[in-house]
């Protein structure tokens, strides 16, 4: 089932789950270890983050160094039709520009219409660790609309070799992500919502959003975004803060604002359990208030916090 037809149905606000691959090495009893608990909530679907290869140097024998590609996180197309066989619930894959050669997608694209997968979540990504900005592969996608375009041509059965002609249709539907806060890239957050409408006028059904810790940010978000004509709905995008750390950590990587009353208690916490015991106190009044808004769905990132989640979600379900 797809995402949009969840939003659409649904008589209320709805519950999901976003999580990573396990590294390599492990197995898919990781993931169902991670996501057991959280299955009593009965989220309307699972998003699964996708990585690129990272670039290494192995010290060789003769004291030269081999530069190595790896992936550290693989298998999220086969991660995501294993929880839908294992749970019967939708699962997204996210599919990123960076990386990845315009062909590499198609076949991916074409793995998950096989496998009966009809949801997507299309980023940019972020830049590889040794780069200093986004740099698109030779044959690959700089920016997400376009990525997003060859989703779109898929689903209209136009391939990128030219010789094939009435080709299969998929049917993905297209999510997309949203910034309250900006792109950090973004000189303006008007500028930011104009290519966010592009992404959605070109058929992107849904946006989720970055995570953020004041639910101001997002209603601001929304309303801005629906006086710019842009009518998808808007699933805000929600983590908790469990240790001191994060208080310069998420601002750093993701460019969010903690506010001043969360990082105040964070502060005066002398332990990580007690940061985790006001982060989750924190993410609990966010779900109530949002919830109470009528928002589509309340969107989790569990990022290795399954506990935490559940103690929040019980809360609010």
């Amino acid at each position: 089932m797809k995402v949009i037809d969840h939003i659409r149905e649904s008589k209320g606000t709805q519950v999901s789950f976003e999580i990573l691959p396990p590294l390599k090495g492990k197995t898919i009893s990781s993931i169902y270890d991670h996501l057991d608990p959280l299955m009593e909530f009965r989220p309307s679907f699972i998003n699964v983050t996708y990585h690129r290869s990272e670039t290494m140097f192995k010290k060789k024998a003769d004291g030269t160094f081999e530069k190595v590609e790896v992936r550290k996180r693989p298998g999220t197309v086969g991660i995501c039709a294993a929880i839908m066989n294992h749970y019967q619930i939708d699962a997204v894959p996210h599919l990123i520009c960076g990386g990845f050669a315009k062909r590499e997608t198609e076949d991916a694209l074409i793995d998950l219409h096989f496998l009966g997968i009809d949801n997507v979540l299309v980023l940019r990504g972020d830049a590889a660790k040794n780069e200093s900005s986004f740099e698109a592969e030779p044959d690959g996608h700089a920016y997400a609309i376009d990525l997003l375009k060859q989703v779109v041509s898929l689903n209209h059965g136009i391939y990128l070799e030219e010789d094939i002609k009435n080709g299969g249709k998929t049917n993905f539907c297209i999510g997309v992500a949203g910034y309250p806060e900006k792109h950090f890239e973004a000189p303006n957050l008007d500028t930011d919502l104009t290519h966010l409408k592009a992404k959605v006028e070109a058929g992107a059904e849904y946006v989720t959003t970055q995570m953020f810790f004041d639910n101001r940010k997002y209603f601001d978000f929304v309303k801005t975004c629906r006086a710019m004509g842009i009518e998808a709905p808007i699933i805000p995008g929600l983590k908790p803060i469990t240790n001191k750390k994060q208080l310069s950590i998420l601002p750093k990587v993701f460019h969010v604002d903690i506010p001043k009353e969360l990082s105040n208690a964070i502060m005066k916490c002398k332990t990580d359990a007690e940061v985790e015991m006001v982060g989750t106190e924190w993410l609990v009044e966010q779900s109530r208030e949002l919830k109470k808004a009528n928002v589509p769905v309340l969107h989790y990132y569990t990022l290795g916090k399954p506990k935490v989640i559940w103690n929040v979600v019980k809360e609010i379900v």
